[in-house]
């Protein structure tokens, strides 16, 4: 477990962390709002074309050579941006490096924790790797006080690589769980690709509104009147308390031993009031609204993802790199259009967009599991 979120630590770190330095960024490479949103949607656009042909990648070559390549990957678009990026151009030329690497962990990882961990403990292991986006979100908030206000962003960049480096460097093979064989291909007991692709709707649509967390939380907190280090510490208690609840969620879901989706339903419309609280624009509002909208609208994806395992044994990284695509998509569109709320009204009427997108991620989820449920239904019956 701990392997699966230092290795998808990395994978995000190159998005979330030029979120939390944006403001910096900004300024020294001359580029607005609508850029900051570009940035995102490049990386994780390049995510999203890639994600289910890594999955299949990942299936073939194992998980850890996949999560090895990963994570050179991602040290890789972190040193160029430390290095070259002078420009906006350069620096989505580096981020489009870390959206592949990210296409390929997040599988590469799904996939060693269903060959490795007991399907007892799967729901914490899920919760765990998941916690890898507060993570580096918490990091890339500490990198602002840490790095881009005293020694500037660049070495945010630089320490992030060599931490990559190393990640990949650490990782141990291990032995594969017993009596758990090398995933073939999909079986005659995963569920089909309609529920799939509703489930992957679902979970693009929150996570078109989460992804306008750690883009946007720091500049519109500052925008809003905090300072900018406390802004930044700001995403970092968000981020905490998000990683926490992954945590707790996913052992929860261990002892429940079902009903995810309905569980990832509930957190998604709940977190959609932390959405409408930051969209009032008053800091006494914006910070509670903030801790809400990490913790519920964003804690969902450990859930989620084991959700999609356990109902695909035989090709756990080959599903989760469908649904994937489908959160890659959202975290395009979710901060572009965030972008272009901002640069045509303000941060409110961004924020209250990402809360109605959250709402209609959990209406899609359901829609899912309904489906899903039929698939079975359909299946047993033959």
């Amino acid at each position: 477990m701990g392997t699966a979120i230092a290795v998808a630590t990395a994978g995000v770190l190159p998005v979330f962390l030029a979120g939390a330095v944006g403001v910096q960024l900004r300024a020294d490479l001359h580029f607005g709002t609508q850029g900051l949103g570009l940035i995102t949607a490049v990386f994780f656009g390049t995510a999203s074309l890639t994600s289910a042909i890594n999955g299949r990648l990942a299936e073939r070559i194992g998980a850890v050579p996949a999560m090895r390549v990963g994570a050179i990957l991602a040290a890789t678009s972190l040193g160029t941006v430390a290095i070259a990026a002078r420009s906006l151009s350069s620096l989505l030329a580096a981020l489009v490096i870390g959206g592949l690497a990210n296409a390929l962990v997040q599988p590469a990882t799904n996939l060693f924790l269903a060959q490795r961990v007991p399907t007892t403990r799967l729901g914490l292991a899920f919760g765990v790797k998941q916690s890898a986006i507060p993570a580096a979100t918490l990091l890339g908030g500490l990198a602002v006080p840490a790095f881009a206000l005293t020694v500037g962003w660049r070495w945010a960049f630089a320490v992030g690589a060599v931490g990559a480096v190393l990640v990949a460097v650490l990782i141990p093979k291990g032995p594969r769980r017993s009596g758990r064989p090398r995933s073939r291909g999909r079986g005659d007991d995963d569920v089909g690709l309609r529920p799939l692709l509703l489930l992957g709707i679902g979970a693009g649509l929150g996570a078109g509104a989460a992804g306008t967390l750690g883009a946007f939380l720091v500049s519109s907190a500052v925008s809003a009147g905090f300072a900018e280090g406390a802004a930044g510490l700001l995403a970092s208690l968000c981020s905490g308390v998000g990683l926490v609840t992954r945590l707790v969620s996913g052992a929860r879901a261990d002892r429940r031993g079902g009903r995810h989706l309905s569980t990832v339903a509930v957190m998604m419309a709940t977190g959609s009031l932390g959405y409408l609280a930051i969209a009032t624009d008053i800091p006494a509002v914006m910070a509670p609204g903030a801790v809400v909208a990490f913790a519920l609208g964003w804690g969902w994806p450990g859930l989620f993802n084991l959700a999609v395992v356990k109902n695909n044994a035989g090709s756990p990284g080959a599903a989760t790199g469908i649904t994937q695509t489908g959160t890659y998509l959202g975290a395009v569109v979710g901060p572009l259009l965030f972008g272009v709320a901002v640069d045509a009204g303000s941060y409110s009427l961004a924020w209250l967009g990402a809360g109605v997108m959250s709402l209609a991620a959990a209406w899609a989820v359901q829609a899912g599991r309904r489906a899903l449920l039929v698939d079975r239904a359909g299946r047993s019956s033959r």
